[in-house]
């Protein structure tokens, strides 16, 4: 018995890991084996156009100098430079297709350089945020983040796993709103197959707040237009007072919802999947100041705690990520999404604060997207 409960339990895993596949797209370890006839291509600086036998053919490039002993296919442009105030054009693709994987790794502040990504023949993008908090770093520091959707790896390798599917076109930009130029080397690897008439289109939305109003709440989405499914929320929490600051609940609008929501969570770090302050050790500051415990798993995480040096770096800040994939949560017709910024006052209150918080919610949904809120100034990005 206990035999067959766990051969239907990883027949059920390996069902759930492979449920998005089509025609070759989101191949799961149970249909690895499976033959498809899409197509797949990769574009990078060393193939802009991703297509098929025009890889390595620059003959002079961005890295044409410690290459110029060797000539054309080594290594001439394996990175492209974005100068101040320009947009570059990661990738254009024409359709159907998906995008499977991007790998990338950015210079500079993370906070400054802006994804963009736009389906069909859109002229808004329906993925719109700054690079670094899109895939999990939003302080602009590196933490190891290892879940199925993102991974971020020594030292800046930002990896997404999103499936993007697309019928018409893909459109990637990167905007360079620093002063300085940014270096990038990145890849995007996609297929060319058709779609299914089910097939919804990916999107993430950034927000920041900083500070929160007293007694309000964070709204991390809103103003989502459209039938879909939810499937994750990354947060970047700056704390402006002491002691533990995630009471706050997170509420689900949809459909309709008006004062009261469908789904009501219960706090902060029980809505990430940890709990009781995501900590495992003693709260004595003399034996163990530092009792938070960073933890990273294919769904959610506490995966970054920056803790402060006690002079110029004094804030407490933290990086968190929920993945949706097993439990994506469907809307209809609308959806809006709250967190609570809720910390505890000294005679046992709840204490409604004013913290810094940063966000990307990111969903699927049918198109046309309503408009998203204006990106917020380079001064109102920066992380100080």
């Amino acid at each position: 018995m206990k035999k067959l409960t766990l051969a239907l339990g990883l027949t059920l895993i390996t069902a759930l890991l492979s449920a998005q596949s089509f025609n070759g797209v989101g191949v799961g370890m149970d249909n690895l084996y499976r033959l498809s006839k899409a197509k797949t291509r990769s574009i990078s600086p060393e193939n802009p156009t991703g297509e098929k036998g025009k890889g390595g053919m620059d003959k002079e490039g961005v890295a044409s100098g410690p290459a110029r002993e060797l000539g054309q296919g080594w290594k001439i442009s394996p990175f492209v430079i974005i100068e101040p105030g320009k947009t570059h054009t990661m990738a254009e693709i024409s359709g159907p297709g998906a995008v499977q994987h991007i790998w990338i790794t950015p210079t500079g502040n993370w906070r400054f350089t802006i994804i963009r990504i736009y389906w069909d023949d859109e002229t808004t993008p329906s993925v719109e945020a700054p690079l670094g908090d899109f895939f999990g770093m939003g302080w602009g520091e590196y933490a190891h983040l290892n879940s199925l959707a993102v991974c971020v790896n020594p030292g800046s390798a930002f990896n997404s796993y999103w499936v993007m599917p697309f019928r018409k076109k893909c459109k990637i930009t990167l905007e360079n709103i620093a002063g300085e130029k940014v270096r990038m080397f990145y890849q995007v690897d996609y297929t060319l197959t058709e779609v299914p008439d089910d097939a919804a289109y990916f999107h993430a939305q950034y927000r920041r707040t900083n500070p929160v109003k007293y007694k309000d709440v964070y709204t991390i989405a809103e103003g989502i237009k459209g039938r879909g499914h939810y499937v994750g929320t990354y947060l970047a929490w700056g704390v402006h007072n002491n002691g533990w600051w995630g009471e706050g609940e997170i509420k689900f609008y949809m459909d309709g919802d008006k004062e009261f929501p469908t789904i009501n969570g219960t706090g902060t770090e029980d809505y990430f999947c940890g709990s009781y302050d995501f900590d495992t050790r003693k709260k004595d500051p003399a034996i163990d100041p530092a009792a938070y415990t960073e933890f990273s798993t294919p769904y959610s995480g506490l995966h970054q705690v920056i803790r402060g040096d006690g002079h110029y770096k004094v804030m407490q800040r933290f990086g968190m990520y929920r993945w949706h994939i097993t439990d994506p949560i469907r809307f209809e017709t609308d959806l809006r999404i709250t967190i609570q910024d809720l910390g505890w006052r000294h005679d046992g209150r709840y204490l409604a604060q004013q913290s810094d918080i940063a966000s990307v919610a990111y969903w699927y949904q049918t198109e046309p997207h309503a408009p998203f809120p204006k990106l917020p100034s380079k001064d109102e990005l920066e992380v100080n």
